[in-house]
């Protein structure tokens, strides 16, 4: 395989996801692979981000069952949640999780190195905390990203990131979160369904930019009505510690709004700092993501990069994508190109939303005859529990040519229809497939194969309202 100039064949910087995948499969491929991280095994996904987030999902989502559970004749007596047992049930889990990525690793043959490693200059990488230098014939860079800790805010300090709020010892009676994607709308709806009072406040026009805006617009209608406050075009000034321990926070507007906490969901930085990236002259963008060719390597032969460290498209399935491209270009011999084309994605908010393909305004500017269609009901399970939750469904096709360019789903388990709905949309679906679907009744997702006519269709970017 390679001359034995090398200590591996591949030295990977950073555990996560795609770190992982691409260690494992190159080694099963018979490299000698060594992995680096100077953290926990598992990356953001597994240890503060998704794996976590769904938990605290899931617990919050209890409460509004039990209430709903008395349309459907069930009775209990005031039920009561305990913030530290969740917290320590996600604990103990999150670490049953980090042992399988390890035992993983462990069974595949690659020598996992618990050390902070940096770029030395030429094949080589630094072990910062024992001192040693190593080398490898590759180089690969999966450290992924952080928390944009928006330095620039007056008592930013102050705040908490959603890393901090996995390891908060209580619920805050009241919380302020910045921000106006996914994450800040997710933790929104975890606070609110817990018991407490939540913001959001976003400097954008409305909230989840990059989604269809029905479903923006319409989750924005929700969350109000759950009691979430949802403040849009306007952001915090300046952040400052009262005397009874609880946050004042003024907006540029000038009022200012007392809380418990302050969450900064701004956006993610790419984890580059201190790397050594600038001893091999690897190019990086203006916000230090680290700049990759469509096959993941650097401008430097023998480096390579993936995940979020890149900022091409960040989401735990796309980074695992990229390492098993990666493997298959370089230790297989099948150059692969990373396949961004209609990726279903969903966002954990509630309700959930779900999507794949393009949204509305996407594709009005792309394609000159669409029709749209639109659904908006509330489930059948809201009818006996009283509950006033509407779902949209929506998709959006070439009118031309009959193919579905876009499925946008918002209510009860969306993620798990984007998921299949994704299938379809990759396979090049059209109206006409969903129409010879017998529907499975009865079911919400049903929908989405009996809107026969559209609801209204759009011609060279101008609405036309269906006959």
């Amino acid at each position: 395989m390679t001359e034995r100039r090398y200590d591996y064949d591949l030295f990977v910087i950073g555990a996560g996801s795609g770190g992982v995948r691409a260690a494992r499969r190159a080694s099963e491929a018979g490299a000698r692979v060594a992995v680096a991280e100077e953290s926990r095994v598992g990356g953001t996904c597994v240890i503060r981000g998704c794996i976590p987030k769904k938990f605290l999902v899931y617990a919050s989502q209890f409460g509004e069952a039990f209430e709903d559970a008395v349309g459907y004749g069930w009775s209990y007596d005031k039920a009561s949640f305990d913030w530290p047992t969740l917290i320590a049930n996600k604990d103990r889990e999150i670490a049953r999780l980090e042992g399988v990525y390890r035992s993983n690793l462990e069974k595949s043959g690659v020598e996992l190195i618990n050390d902070r490693a940096v770029l030395a200059g030429g094949h080589e990488i630094e072990l910062k905390r024992t001192g040693t230098t190593v080398s490898a014939e590759r180089i690969l860079i999966s450290t992924g990203g952080r928390p944009n800790p928006h330095r620039a805010l007056h008592g930013h300090e102050l705040c908490i990131t959603s890393d901090e709020a996995f390891e908060l010892e209580k619920l805050p009676e009241k919380v302020v979160i910045a921000g106006g994607g996914y994450i800040a709308v997710e933790f929104a709806g975890i606070f609110a369904t817990l018991g407490v009072e939540t913001t959001i406040l976003y400097r954008g026009k409305e909230i989840l930019q990059r989604f269809d805006m029905d479903l923006r617009r319409l989750l924005h209608a929700e969350y109000e009505n759950k009691g979430i406050h949802i403040r849009c075009q306007d952001v915090l000034g300046r952040i400052e510690r009262k005397s009874d321990g609880w946050l004042r926070g003024t907006f540029l507007g000038g009022d200012c709004y007392d809380a418990e906490q302050i969450m900064l969901a701004v956006g993610r930085l790419p984890n580059t700092e201190g790397l050594g990236l600038e001893k091999l002259g690897i190019r990086q963008d203006k916000r230090g993501s680290i700049c990759v060719d469509e096959y993941s390597k650097t401008n430097v032969e023998y480096v390579w990069a993936i995940g979020d460290v890149t900022d091409r498209m960040q989401l735990t399935p796309v980074a695992i994508h990229e390492a098993m491209c990666f493997v298959d270009t370089v230790f297989c011999g099948r150059p692969t190109k990373p396949d961004y084309g209609s990726v279903a994605t969903a966002v954990f908010s509630q309700p959930e939303l779900g999507t794949v393909g393009m949204t509305e305004d996407q594709a009005r500017c792309d394609i000159d005859n669409l029709a749209i269609y639109k659904s908006v009901f509330r489930p059948l399970k809201n009818t006996l529990s009283g509950r006033s939750e509407r779902m949209l469904m929506k998709l959006v096709v070439d009118a031309d040519t009959d193919k579905v360019l876009g499925a946008h789903v918002l209510g009860p388990d969306a993620g798990e229809m984007a998921q299949l709905l994704g299938v379809s949309v990759k396979m090049g679906v059209t109206k006409s497939d969903f129409d010879r679907t017998m529907a499975v009744h009865p079911t919400a997702a049903e929908e989405l194969v009996t809107m026969y006519k559209p609801s209204y269709t759009v011609r060279k970017g101008e609405v036309v309202e269906a006959a």
